[in-house]
């Protein structure tokens, strides 16, 4: 049996992917091989010497120590594009929010309680101090074009928006994608200078930390409209607020409420809902379950923030699974150790990202233990495993 330990309330539709008779899975449960998180912060947990894997339920991976999980030989997981649809809903609704200032208005209607038939003419009095733009004809910019961006550059499309995209990283499924109407920009200055609404959707990096700032918001047109639904950092919050208390900004709406930000007039701050739909949360459980069971059945990588893509169908009587420094003549000495037993390899792969790398070795029958012995003790190998 496989124990698969769950940090937080994870959909049960996703973790009937689990069979049964192979899994057990548990909020507390003694060496787990994988893991389960949406929220829950792992920077300060210990991680048993048996845990392979974590999945996080979710796209961002900023709860999870990812440079120490790869130092111990844990692959991280993430769900891309299985909460996309939810996000792009909230975008568009912020999006229309951001203009015709439907929360101010309703809060403002609450007042009128108690005023009886009056209040149909207070309404038709105070009503236009709400007014706001439509954003049919308007132009917006969509800084990401990954599973959500393109949906909402292609919803925006559909309400009769022209759209600017923006993605030096733009991947071929994205640009397959994207609706024929986008305007694809290689300079970002060209959405800073022509867009009357600006929706991020950039995953948070040292080089994407605050890039919303003084600068990038002096190039924007007078009274844009940003929509944050990718991370609190990426926008400078200081200068985000100078920006709205001096009109330039008309409307700030994120989905990462800071102190900061609470309370500030302009700001839409929406207590982070963007996948806070039942559809959202059973897609990425379903998702993050299958990553786990392909790597730990069969040590194929998919959708991984710390180790290579890689796949390969099984032959032979055993699968080597090596997680390892990428560093040169390593592949030989894998090779060489398994060659020592006298042992046919059937069929081998080999992929690196960055400073590690990933070998599969297919194998015929053979003293395993004396195989697994050999690699690792081979300098530079982080882990090893026989499947």
């Amino acid at each position: 049996m496989y124990n698969i330990k769950t940090y937080n309330k994870i959909s049960k539709i996703g973790l009937t992917e689990f069979d049964a008779e192979k899994y057990t899975i548990a909020d507390e449960i003694d060496n787990p091989v994988g893991a389960i998180v949406r929220s829950a912060a792992l920077h300060d947990t210990e991680f048993s010497d048996s845990l392979l894997a974590i999945a996080r339920a979710g796209a961002g991976t900023n709860n999870i120590p990812i440079e120490r999980c790869t130092n111990e030989g844990i692959a991280v997981f993430n769900t891309p594009g299985a909460n996309a649809n939810a996000v792009k809903e909230l975008v568009i609704a912020g999006l229309l929010l951001s203009s015709r200032k439907i929360v101010p208005a309703i809060e403002w209607a609450k007042t009128l309680k108690g005023n009886g038939s009056d209040v149909g003419k207070m309404v038709e009095k105070g009503k236009s101090a709400f007014g706001g733009p439509e954003i049919y004809g308007k132009s917006i910019g969509i800084i990401g074009l990954g599973a959500i961006g393109v949906l909402v550059a292609n919803a925006a499309n559909k309400l009769g928006m022209k759209v600017y995209g923006y993605d030096p990283y733009i991947s071929i499924k994205s640009a397959w994608s994207l609706t024929h109407n986008a305007i694809y920009i290689t300079d970002i200055k060209e959405i800073y200078e022509n867009c009357d609404y600006i929706s991020i959707h950039v995953p948070l990096t040292p080089d994407t930390k605050g890039f919303i700032n003084a600068e990038s918001i002096g190039l924007m047109k007078n009274d844009v409209r940003i929509l944050n639904f990718a991370r609190a950092d990426l926008v400078n919050s200081a200068d985000m607020i100078l920006a709205l208390e001096s009109g330039k900004v008309a409307t700030y709406v994120t989905d990462f409420p800071t102190d900061e930000m609470l309370g500030i007039s302009g700001v839409i701050a929406i207590p982070h809902l963007g996948a806070s739909t039942p559809e959202s949360e059973d897609n990425c459980a379903k998702m993050a379950a299958k990553e786990l069971i392909n790597y730990i059945e069969n040590g194929n990588i998919e959708n991984s923030v710390n180790l290579p893509t890689i796949s390969m169908p099984r032959s032979g009587d055993k699968r080597i699974c090596v997680i390892h420094k990428n560093v040169p003549n390593m592949l030989t000495a894998i090779t060489s150790a398994v060659a020592e037993n006298n042992v046919n390899i059937e069929n081998m792969l080999n992929k690196s990202r960055g400073d590690v790398a990933y070998t599969m070795l297919d194998i015929d029958e053979a003293d395993y233990d004396s195989i697994f012995n050999k690699l690792s003790n081979i300098e530079g190998i982080i882990k090893v495993r026989i499947i």
